[in-house]
């Protein structure tokens, strides 16, 4: 950072002021003194003639001078409330009133006063919603934001001095005038004392001079950053992380202090006060800058003789000192961390929410940003075509990451280092770091170059080195492994800056001395001695002269090749040349020019050609390019206002006087005179400015001069071939579309009758749409021109995704590849069908429709689409992809291909393989294959059936294999027709079929006969316990009669049993015995179940005798003889009587029902009132 003394406001009649106190969030600075002064300041930035010219540069007024009228003694403490625009000041008796804005003048809100002692120190909470009040006897206030008390306290042993909030407002540190440090609570208990590191080995009184705890509002520099300082007036200062911190960061600033300081982001501490001028008995009032790790940044010399106060403003780029009656600005160029590569500004910021710190590649030419978060950075540098962020790595300590990224962000290389990156610079091909004792040299490589592919992590010999700073490296060995012991190693004169070109590299020493090695090879070539410490280098593009701004700001230079004699007669190399700036924070070398250069001193910048500067220019920009007499540079300041959100305003050109000199010469005085200015001054920037003007008059002798003297091939080529041509309005149309005024260029072509030459030019740029309205108004193209038009035109949407404009360009203009592409990407199957129909047969879009119909899953297109181009196999393998097996088995059949079954049966044992059975049954009956289906449902059904399965699953898939048996018996059918059309005289469809099942399905037999045996048993079984549950037990009785047929499927013990039950309940005593004798008989029962059994019959029947209660009879229809009427056989002519399979009952009346899908039977009236089967569910 720099820092300089920038303005400076006297207070009237020379009153003393105590205390200033800027308002960071509004800008308002307070400023308290001797005899009741206290007065509100705004220094508002005015908008100058030039807009350009923002931030610091900008002239400021003041647009506030309020004197506030209450107090009577020395104002002491002043205390913003920023959140709630409150001031709250307090005098040397007490008084402590409260000031309120009200319509843009500042008014007394409330008074106080306890009239007992003076208050030491206020302050408000980070969200401004309470107020601490600490009185010298002790007494401590807690108020609110509306006035009111919410606790007191007296501390009566204790002599107060100044208070503090934690940043979240949980903790109240209070400073004593021993120089004690008491922690308490936010309702007032004591909790501790703070630890005070800083005083040891000091003797005599000390008191606090300032105890300051950042508020973390804008993010830390680090995680877990020091932020709570304590500073006595001897000048001792500590930097602690928290209150309870027992490692805290030690500073003896050899001053005495007033007042201390933290900026907005709490990266920078100031501390102001005085110290004895070296060599003299006066004290000078300076300000001291640190880190809060404690690192030295800059001192600030203040003229007057006392300070009592400093206050930095809001975006901590100006702060304001109070010295005797005058308050003080000094202006801050903090140290960001940024870089320029490739029209791209790389910097880096902070945010209170995220640990890490967000690095913005903002593309200043397209305005477009790329985000990156990164941990621990450390600082950015950037050359050419690439930035390097270097930042320290999370899991080893110690050890850092030098990462190589392109313009937007994207890593391309890294190494791993064991020191610390203090220094960081970059050509095109090396990266540099440096700490304060070695410097290690990374020679990348450079990924446009195809070398890149075979990176590796393996360290190779040569591309990396590292040398301690008091080494003599000769250049010539190449270092095997790098030794990061090395930076371990101390030195007497340790590195303060660097810098390097593709020729040399330059390291600046403490001492003033200043080494000179050569690149790449890192031999060391030359050692200088400076009169001063050097604080930042920069090499010109020839490498011969080396600018130095030193800690104090002074610019020099040092000719590094000039021969000089020096004061004892000795020849030596490098001539320290007697030229010096003041107060520069900035420069920058031209890259094309060795003696033009730019350098910002103060909020000017001045641009030198040798040593002579031209007129400054406002500014307070960061340079970060100056090539073809042209700067740019970067208002930091205002881009980091809203880091997240770059203006293009943000970034500032500026040419310089000879370039502007050579436009107002070729605006007002001519080709002549303006070419011999250009001879005297040459640059390829102000030929090629003459080329152009002298093009734009037609003097093609004075443009071809000018084109060979900034050596533009190109333009030497056009302006011969602009001589070629006869007619003038010809040549201004050329020169024209050479300008990119291409409206121009057309008109031109288009006075001259020479449409062809407009629509060639539209062409070139790719103005399809400019070529179509050409063609079409002038009537001079042909069908062929405009279809290639369309087509473009096409090209266009398509390439935005937008598909439907582009369908209507490429229709017109007959495109028919990319009009499937559009119909795929739109969904318009419709379209595709259509354009399969139009197609001939074997066009070559007709497979690559066919594919687009079979990724959406459509099969049948695809399969016409590829039956048209004849890739019947290719039809085949879709079917079987999107498992339409059955298509592909008709396509096999029908084209006598024979791989099909192959196929299937592959596909079909790996499903069983992977013991996915139900996809197998799927696939073979997607296939036709109904009786493997079948077999290996009932298969299904069986292994459910063992595992006692709720009996309503086990119907289903009983139900659905008998289903596939009767798909299986129509297959036969429909076969044994198509057989028959083909001229084999068959009876009748049915019996051929049942013929074909006898020649292909011999072993079927038992599956074909018992189809549906499975389903009746569990349909029979449900219906029975349904009947009874329902109170039909007569119903139940005869319904579970049926299942003594189905032992083989049913567990005789669970039929029985409810044989048994319904039996019982129907009081059919006899059916029941015989039930519970069968129950008895089964082997498959436990002793222990068959004594239970025996126990339930014994209970039964000692209360009932063994027969039916009621024993209802009807005539056999066959023989005539008298039955029971729950019969289903007759026992006199072996009759048999089909169940109902809605009741249950016998059907012995001629008239019944019967399904057409399962061939089951019911009763008419009781089919009647139900709509589907009731065991088949097909619909009646």
């Amino acid at each position: 950072m720099f820092v300089y003394l920038s303005k400076k406001i006297a207070i009237p009649n020379n009153t003393k002021l105590r205390c200033v106190s800027w308002n960071r969030e509004h800008g308002y600075i307070a400023c308290g003194g001797e005899e009741g002064l206290l007065k509100v300041l705004k220094l508002e930035m005015q908008a100058g003639k030039d807009a350009k010219v923002k931030g610091l540069a900008a002239p400021s007024n003041l647009s506030m001078n309020q004197s506030l009228e209450g107090h009577s003694g020395a104002v002491q403490v002043v205390a913003w409330n920023e959140h709630h625009q409150k001031l709250t000041t307090s005098d040397q008796y007490g008084l402590i009133i409260v000031w309120m804005l009200y319509k843009g003048s500042w008014y007394e809100e409330m008074i106080n006063n306890r009239n007992k002692s003076v208050v030491c120190g206020m302050k408000w909470t980070a969200d401004g919603q309470k107020i601490c009040i600490v009185y010298e006897d002790g007494a401590v206030i807690v108020g609110s934001l509306d006035g009111n008390r919410i606790w007191g306290k007296e501390l009566r042993s204790l002599t107060l001095a100044c208070v503090e909030w934690s940043p979240d407002g949980k903790k109240i540190l209070f400073g004593i005038a021993n120089g004690e440090v008491h922690v308490f609570d936010n309702t007032g208990n004591f909790i501790s004392k703070m630890q005070v590191f800083c005083l040891t080995s000091v003797t005599g009184a000390i008191r606090i001079a300032g105890l300051e705890w950042y508020n973390g509002l804008n993010g830390y520099m680090e995680p877990n950053c020091p932020s709570l300082a304590l500073c006595f007036d001897n000048g001792r200062c500590q930097i602690m992380r928290s209150e309870t911190d027992e490692n805290p960061i030690l500073i003896d600033t050899g001053m005495q202090v007033s007042q201390i300081g933290w900026n907005h982001t709490g990266a920078i501490l100031a501390v102001a006060g005085s110290q004895h001028a070296l060599g003299q008995d006066k004290e000078v009032n300076v300000v001291q800058f640190y880190t809060p790790l404690g690192e030295h940044l800059r001192t600030l010399k203040v003229p007057g003789k006392s300070m009592y106060s400093c206050s930095w403003e809001g975006g901590s780029l100006r702060i304001a000192l109070a010295v005797d009656s005058f308050i003080y600005f000094a202006n801050i160029r903090p140290d960001y961390k940024w870089g320029y590569c490739t029209n791209t500004v790389v910097y880096s910021f902070t945010k209170p929410d995220r640990p890490e710190h967000c690095v913005i590649f903002w593309d200043t030419k397209n305005n477009e940003k790329y985000v990156k978060y990164v941990k621990n950075l450390i600082s950015i540098t950037a050359c050419g075509d690439y930035c390097c962020l270097a930042t320290k790595a999370d899991e080893v300590v110690g050890q850092y990451v030098l990462v190589l990224c392109n313009s937007i962000g994207t890593p391309l290389d890294s190494k791993y280092i064991e020191m610390d990156p203090v220094y960081l610079t970059m050509t095109k091909t090396h990266i540099i770091a440096a700490c304060k004792e070695a410097f290690y040299c990374w020679q990348f490589k450079n990924p446009k170059k195809l070398a890149t592919l075979e990176m590796s992590t393996r360290r190779k010999a040569g591309s990396e080195k590292l040398f301690h700073i008091d080494d003599i490296p000769s250049g010539t060995s190449n270092q095997e492994e790098v030794d990061f012991s090395k930076a371990y190693a101390g030195t007497e004169d340790p590195i303060c800056c660097l810098c390097a070109s593709d020729k040399a590299f330059i390291v600046g020493r403490e001492s003033g001395i200043m080494v000179r090695y050569a690149m790449p090879s890192m031999a060391l070539t030359h050692k200088y001695n400076l009169n001063c410490r050097p604080h930042q280098l920069s090499l010109n593009c020839t490498s011969t002269r080396l600018a130095i701004i030193d800690i104090a700001g002074v610019l020099t230079f040092f000719d590094l090749d000039t021969r000089v004699t020096d004061p004892d007669g000795r020849e030596v190399v490098g001539e320290h040349l007697n030229f010096e700036r003041k107060d520069v924070w900035d420069m920058k070398w031209a890259e094309d020019n060795s003696e033009l250069f730019a350098m910002m001193e103060k909020t000017r910048m001045y641009i030198f050609r040798g040593l002579e500067p031209e007129e400054p220019i406002l500014s307070s920009g960061y340079i970060c390019q100056f090539s073809d007499l042209q700067i740019k540079a970067v208002l930091l300041d205002e881009v980091m206002k809203d880091p997240e959100n770059p203006a293009k305003d943000d970034m500032i050109e500026l040419e310089i006087k000879s370039l502007r000199d050579t436009r107002e010469l070729l605006d007002k005085v001519g080709l002549a005179d303006t070419q011999q200015f250009i001879e005297d001054n040459p640059h390829p920037r102000l030929w090629r400015l003459l080329a152009e003007s002298a093009l734009e008059q037609l003097n093609l002798k004075v443009a071809e001069t000018a084109f060979v003297k900034c050596r533009d091939y190109q333009g030497i080529e056009f302006v011969k071939r602009l001589g070629n041509l006869q007619s003038e309005s010809m040549k201004q149309a050329e020169v024209a579309a050479y300008f990119r005024r291409f409206e121009d260029a057309e008109k031109c072509y288009l006075d001259m009758d020479r449409r062809d030459l407009a629509v060639n030019l539209r062409k070139k740029l790719g103005d399809w749409f400019k070529v179509i309205h050409l063609l079409k108004h002038g009537g001079g193209g042909d069908d062929l021109q405009l279809e290639e038009a369309w087509n473009a035109v096409g090209d266009y949407y398509a390439d935005r995704q937008k598909w439907q404009q582009a369908v209507t360009y490429y229709v017109q203009g007959r495109n028919q590849e990319r009009l499937a592409e559009c119909y795929y990407m739109l969904e318009d199957y419709t379209g595709l069908e259509k354009m399969v129909n139009t197609l001939p047969e074997n066009h070559k879009l007709l497979p690559e429709i066919a594919a687009m119909f079979q990724s959406v899953g459509m099969c049948e297109q695809a399969v016409e689409a590829y039956i048209k181009c004849n890739r019947v196999k290719t039809a085949i393998d879709a079917c079987v992809n999107l498992n339409q097996w059955d298509k592909g088995i008709e396509l096999a059949k029908s084209h006598n291909v024979r791989e099909i079954d192959l196929l299937l049966a592959k596909y079909a044992s790996h499903l069983l393989e992977k013991k996915k059975v139900l996809s197998a049954i799927e696939l073979y009956r997607k296939a036709g294959n109904f009786m493997e289906a079948a077999k290996l449902l009932f298969k299904v059904a069986e292994d459910q059936k063992m595992a006692k399965r709720n009996p309503l699953s086990l119907k289903k898939l009983y139900v659905l294999g008998g289903l596939l048996v009767e798909q299986y018996h129509e297959a036969m059918k429909l076969t044994s027709k198509t057989k028959g059309k083909q001229g084999k005289q068959l009876a009748s469809s049915a019996l051929a079929g049942f013929l074909e099942e006898d020649a292909s399905a011999l072993s079927d037999t038992k599956v074909i006969d018992n189809a549906w045996r499975g389903a009746e048993a569990y349909h029979f079984y449900i219906l029975a316990q349904r009947q009874l549950h329902d109170g039909y037990v007569d119903a139940a009785m005869r319904t579970a009669l049926h299942l003594r047929d189905y032992d083989d499927i049913i567990d005789p013990a669970d039929s029985f049993s409810l044989l048994a039950l319904a039996a019982c309940a129907n009081r059919a005593f006899g059916t029941c015995s015989k039930a519970f004798i069968k129950l008895e008989s089964l082997e498959t029962l436990s002793a222990e179940q068959q004594q239970q059994y025996e126990e339930l019959a014994l209970d039964i029947f000692t209360k009932n005798s063994p027969k039916d209660a009621r024993a209802s009879k009807v005539e056999c229809t066959s023989c005539g003889s008298s039955i029971p009427d729950w019969s289903t056989t007759c026992p006199n002519c072996d009759t048999k009587f089909p169940a109902c399979i809605v009741t249950g009952r016998p059907i012995m009346e001629y008239q019944f029902w019967m399904c057409s899908q399962c061939k089951h039977r019911a009763l008419q009236t009781e089919i009647t009132a139900r709509k589907s089967c009731p065991l088949c569910h097909n619909m009646v």
